[in-house]
């Protein structure tokens, strides 16, 4: 059966990987989904114009598409954009989505990723088969996050005070993606939650120590610098308040990702995920 598959994000975190992983397994049938294609250089497939705030440009976008792997933009807006593709979408034909969401139990209270739930559902409600993918905290927000070094001349920073948290590589979420987009009669109906290594900040400063000779401490940041910057950066501030309440919840202990950790990677790529160990090695010029 024809199974045209549309990334959208195609620059982005996730969808660069899932890119390469898609070419890598020789699959040829994509077309990237980008907001300027004139911008875009190197990309092994073809482009095609789509921003979320112009529907006309959706439904250019989703002709002939037959599965998507959906993410959208960090800001309150992922409700109403979501809720216009999907039913964009389901006129469309299309037949399957990928849905990239956030971390989080169905009753999960945390706003965004609540938020993400929300958009689950109404793809669930328009009959388009789905599989939803729920990252919990990416490796690559050691690098840096919300456009902030994470880092400081052996310094580890963080938000989330000691909490323990529940880690993912980026390439990963790609990965287990891409599987899920070439086969989907497999992965039809399935939440897949995707946490591998439970670790604090603590025991990651203490790793880049240990295993990479790069002498590194931990230091808690207040959430209220986060919230300050996100104020005076003009940043999208319902959805940066919900970040920073979760922050507020991690360091206070109500929340906790201890025991967040999943086998399904494995048991769909036939591989083991990336550690954090093995993240940091290759990262290790960052760090330097």
């Amino acid at each position: 059966m024809k199974n045209r598959i549309l990334v959208t994000g195609a620059t982005g975190q996730v969808g660069r990987y899932l890119v390469q992983s898609l070419q890598e397994k020789g699959y040829q049938d994509v077309v990237l989904a980008v907001r300027n294609p004139d911008n875009v250089i190197d990309l092994p497939y073809p482009l095609v114009e789509m921003d979320y705030n112009k529907p006309n440009t959706i439904k250019l976008a989703l002709n002939g598409i037959d599965s998507i792997f959906m993410m959208t933009g960090y800001t309150i807006d992922m409700l109403q954009q979501s809720k216009v593709f999907i039913d964009i979408a389901k006129q469309s034909g299309v037949r399957y989505i990928v849905h990239l969401g956030a971390c989080g139990d169905d009753n999960a209270q945390v706003a965004h990723w609540a938020w993400h739930q929300l958009i689950e559902r109404y793809i669930e409600w328009s009959g388009i088969q789905f599989t939803h993918l729920r990252p919990e905290s990416y490796m690559q927000n050691l690098l840096g996050y919300q456009g902030e070094n994470s880092t400081d001349k052996g310094v580890l920073h963080s938000y989330f005070g000691d909490a323990i948290l529940s880690w993912v590589d980026c390439a990963d979420v790609a990965e287990l993606a891409a599987h899920c987009l070439i086969s989907p009669e497999q992965h039809y109906g399935q939440v897949y939650r995707l946490g591998y290594e439970n670790k604090t900040y603590s025991q990651i400063a203490a790793l880049l120590t240990d295993e990479l000779n790069l002498p590194f401490r931990y230091q808690a940041n207040d959430p209220q610098e986060f919230w300050d910057f996100a104020q005076s950066n003009a940043l999208e501030l319902a959805y940066m308040k919900s970040i920073y309440d979760h922050y507020v919840a991690f360091t206070a202990g109500e929340l906790s990702r201890e025991g967040m950790v999943f086998d399904n990677f494995q048991k769909i790529t036939k591989k083991a995920p990336v550690s954090v160990k093995e993240f940091l090695i290759k990262h290790q010029d960052y760090f330097k």
